[in-house]
């Protein structure tokens, strides 16, 4: 089975190497494909997988290229994770909106939309070679903004394009430990858009648990969550929310304590893996561990603006490990390729799951995965806080998509006015100005 990685220079792929040597199960991906627009960048990563692969009989053969069409021809599934602009985009967006007082975080508020607008048209060509030179390919998303490129992508390739992120199964993962279930059987409630959901609920052996957190402060003071939300807000909302949710219920401290950073998260990771692949073009250095002790750091400093503005202090032991997008993405391939049924949180079009929304709108919730793709759930109505939010950020992204495909910059300043975090349309009108100043690939937007 060959696996085609677009973005394959990019930093976290040995994660999903990793998850593939790991994997001897007869069907197993057998070749994987790299992809990059930055040669150095390939050759860096693939330094990595090579150690990674170091005595592993079986483990899969890499190759590399920058050639996008030869790298899709003949795929069994291609993983999209690429970064349109790469880092400097990212601390670029964040520069741009905080200078006028807003949030500028890679998904979400202005950053996001911008990250959108200069995504989204690169996304829609990828999609549409796909379904061009390896039509029968299944496409797993994990380009940022996840739920919006897999929308975009969606028009063009159906239901065979799915979205992960690592977010909700690393929220379940620490719900179902500190409950005493194991994360691998517990069923996870979960409903919203990428990095706009709630946990509502979480079944152990077929026994609802979650009221047992709310209602124990110590149990919640003892997840990541608990630390940054704050018990009495959790138990006041019924649920645990998505780690990004704390941008919208807390957006004043952390645009304050992201104002008031030496760095922003973008720059701080622009600087850091401009380093790791300074040290990847040193013929004697040591790949592996090089890569190893950059992720850890990386790890570490996830979201300290958001757990500074919280005073959540440090981040666990237990949290450092990846969120698992990697073996969420190789159980999606196993299932998908063998028809051995998986029950996983997914990026998928809508249907009928979420009455407020159109069957085409992208959501993020459990679906059952089998030889036909991914299955959306049944679930329950959102609240209506939580509906509103949902549908304010998906008018919000399809005014994205309008304005991607229409090239408007009226469109585009629509996007922004509407977001609940822009507040003044004057604010949006400088916020269009700013990023087409400073982005090539927004010079589209007449």
């Amino acid at each position: 089975m060959r696996l085609t990685v677009l973005g394959g220079g990019g930093f976290r792929l040995p994660l999903v190497y990793g998850a593939l040597l790991g994997d001897h199960a007869e069907g197993r991906v057998t070749d994987v494909v790299l992809h990059d627009v930055d040669s150095a960048r390939l050759t860096a990563i693939a330094r990595v997988l090579a150690d990674q692969a170091a005595g592993v009989a079986d483990a899969p053969r890499v190759t590399v290229t920058t050639d996008l069409d030869e790298a899709i021809r003949g795929a069994d599934f291609v993983f999209s994770a690429i970064r349109v602009g790469g880092l400097e985009g990212r601390a670029a967006d964040e520069r741009v909106a905080l200078a006028e007082g807003v949030l500028g975080q890679e998904t979400v508020g202005a950053g996001g939309i911008a990250y959108g607008l200069r995504t989204v048209p690169v996304a829609v060509d990828i999609a549409r070679r796909v379904a061009r030179l390896a039509p029968d390919a299944w496409v797993i998303n994990f380009t940022n903004p996840a739920g919006l490129v897999t929308e975009a992508m969606a028009r063009h390739l159906g239901d065979r394009v799915i979205g992960i992120c690592d977010s909700p199964v690393g929220l379940g993962r620490r719900v179902a430990r500190v409950l005493g279930g194991d994360p691998g059987t517990a069923f996870i409630d979960y409903v919203g858009l990428n990095h706009l959901g709630w946990l509502r609920g979480l079944r152990i052996d077929g026994r609802e648990q979650l009221p047992r957190l709310l209602a124990d402060p110590a149990l919640l003071g003892s997840i990541e969550e608990g630390r940054l939300f704050g018990a009495d807000w959790l138990r006041s909302l019924g649920s645990i929310p998505n780690e990004y949710l704390h941008y919208y219920y807390f957006n004043r401290e952390t645009v304050r304590a992201y104002r008031e950073a030496e760095r922003t998260r973008g720059a701080f990771l622009r600087d850091q893996q401009a380093g790791f692949y300074a040290e990847m073009e040193k013929p004697g250095a040591p790949a592996l561990a090089t890569w190893d002790r950059t992720r850890a750091e990386r790890e570490a400093t996830y979201m300290a603006h958001n757990r500074e503005a919280a005073g959540a202090g440090e981040r666990a032991v237990e949290d450092l490990e990846s969120g698992g997008y990697e073996k969420v993405a190789l159980a999606l391939m196993r299932a998908i390729a063998h028809d051995s049924r998986a029950t996983l949180i997914l990026n998928v079009r809508n249907g009928t799951t979420l009455s407020v929304l159109d069957a085409d709108a992208v959501i993020e919730v459990p679906c059952l995965v089998d030889a036909n793709g991914a299955h959306p759930v049944a679930v329950a109505p959102l609240p209506y806080h939580a509906t509103a939010l949902v549908c304010a950020v998906k008018g919000v992204e399809r005014e994205v998509l309008a304005a991607a495909e229409s090239g408007s910059r009226t469109t585009a300043v629509k996007a922004f006015a509407l977001h609940p975090l822009v507040d003044s349309v004057t604010v949006a009108r400088r916020l269009v100005d700013g990023y087409v100043d400073v982005h090539p690939g927004l010079a589209y937007l007449r």
